[in-house]
């Protein structure tokens, strides 16, 4: 088998392309740009922390400009082109997709898990319950069924019985969310919600596995095997590493060795590597990404091709914190420069930097500056913020110049 040697620099590049993020993606305007960039990642993420705009329509205005979140609720819920399902979380999905879910589902059915036995005993009457309701009275929220009288909700997965109910008939695919409203779930018969001509064939095994090996390459230009595994969890890990045997025996997916990286054992698809070594025309783009970006969500993939150390700490006691509750990685062309902890405080309409910090090495501040104010600019918009204050800078040079800059920005921007 031959080993297809690139550079570093080259890998970095193939990485950031295939994430959409090196501007050159040439997507189409409005819903449709949004609709081909779920496609082509194959998900976006679903997240409900609001500290700023919610994961997925960060993830997708990262990459289309012009987004704005009613393009996503349309594709949901009325043109039917993205669906919610369990992606690499729970995520929206590309309708197109859905007959390779289906397995998962099916797996639901006969649920090996204790708690998942335990649900089916405690609550399957209420899911026929639940059933009977929604054929009768269309869709309906969790908020629909009231909690029996008894009911004293405790931890994260202390779900009212109705709540456990709705997403049991989710997960086995019975119901589908047929919209979000106000961000909560309205679940729906799933006859109702799937349009009628998606294919709805189970895929064997291998057809499952190529897929998702398919689409782990083209969402990440370069991956390892365990990336390609945790891109989508849709299937067993033996049938994703099967898959990508096939495909490499059959020459559709390629061994690639990246300089300084030659023990990792990376893959990519066969097309992924024409124009490896060329660099992108003109400035290089900035990203201020979600920490449930696509681009950053396995954290070790970023460390070992990016070199760049990345946590969320939003989990962590305050006191153990390093950057921040929040903190978005600030992605410059193919390179980590440094990290962003905002807050968006909506009643001031004041998007608050608690903290900016850049990495230890980096220095080329007068190229960066005056792109990163137009950066933060657009981000306090799309969180309905028309004014930017300064928590903390490091260095703290850079904040004088860079305070100076988001007026001029916010001046032109209007």
């Amino acid at each position: 088998m031959t080993s297809h040697g690139i550079s570093l620099e080259a890998a970095r590049r193939i990485a950031v392309r295939a994430q959409l993020l090196d501007g050159a993606a040439g997507l189409p305007g409005g819903k449709e740009g949004a609709a081909q960039v779920i496609e082509r990642l194959g998900y976006v993420q679903i997240d409900t922390i609001a500290v700023v705009e919610r994961a997925h329509h960060h993830t997708l205005r990262s990459r289309l400009p012009a987004y704005k979140p009613e393009m996503l609720h349309e594709l949901h819920a009325q043109d039917r082109r993205v669906f919610e399902y369990w992606g690499h979380r729970a995520s929206y999905l590309p309708m197109a997709d859905y007959r390779y879910y289906r397995p998962l589902m099916k797996s639901f059915y006969d649920t090996k898990s204790q708690r998942g036995k335990e649900v089916l005993r405690k609550h399957g009457p209420l899911m026929r319950t639940a059933l009977r309701r929604i054929r009768q009275e269309g869709p309906l929220s969790s908020k629909d069924f009231a909690p029996p009288a008894e009911f004293e909700r405790g931890g994260w997965w202390d779900w009212k019985p109705a709540k456990l109910a709705l997403e049991m008939l989710f997960w086995r695919g019975e119901l589908m969310i047929s919209e979000r409203r106000n961000f909560q779930r309205l679940y729906d018969l799933t006859e109702r919600v799937l349009p009628g001509e998606v294919d709805t064939r189970i895929p064997s095994d291998d057809e499952l596995g190529r897929f998702l090996v398919r689409r782990a390459l083209g969402a990440y230009g370069v991956a390892r095997e365990r990336e390609i595994q945790e891109h989508i969890y849709a299937a067993n890990k033996k049938v994703i590493s099967g898959a990508l045997r096939e495909l490499l025996d059959a020459g559709e997916v390629v061994d690639v060795s990246v300089a300084g990286l030659e023990s990792a054992g990376y893959y990519a698809l066969p097309d992924t590597l024409d124009g490896a070594g060329q660099g992108q025309d003109g400035s290089a783009q900035l990203s201020l990404l979600s920490p449930f970006d696509n681009h950053v969500i396995q954290r070790e993939r970023v460390e070992r091709l990016f070199g760049f150390d990345y946590r969320l700490e939003c989990f962590t006691p305050a006191a153990k914190r390093k950057y921040g509750y929040f903190v978005l990685p600030i992605l410059w062309g193919e390179r980590f420069v440094g990290r962003l902890d905002p807050k968006a405080d909506r009643g001031r309409k004041t998007l608050s930097i608690q903290n900016l910090l850049f990495e230890p090495e980096f220095m080329q501040f007068g190229e960066l500056l005056p792109v990163l104010a137009n950066g933060l600019v657009t981000l306090a918009r799309a969180n309905g913020c028309d004014a930017l204050e300064f928590v903390a800078v490091s260095p703290r040079k850079v904040r004088r110049e860079l305070e100076r800059l988001v007026v001029v920005s916010m001046g032109q921007s209007g």
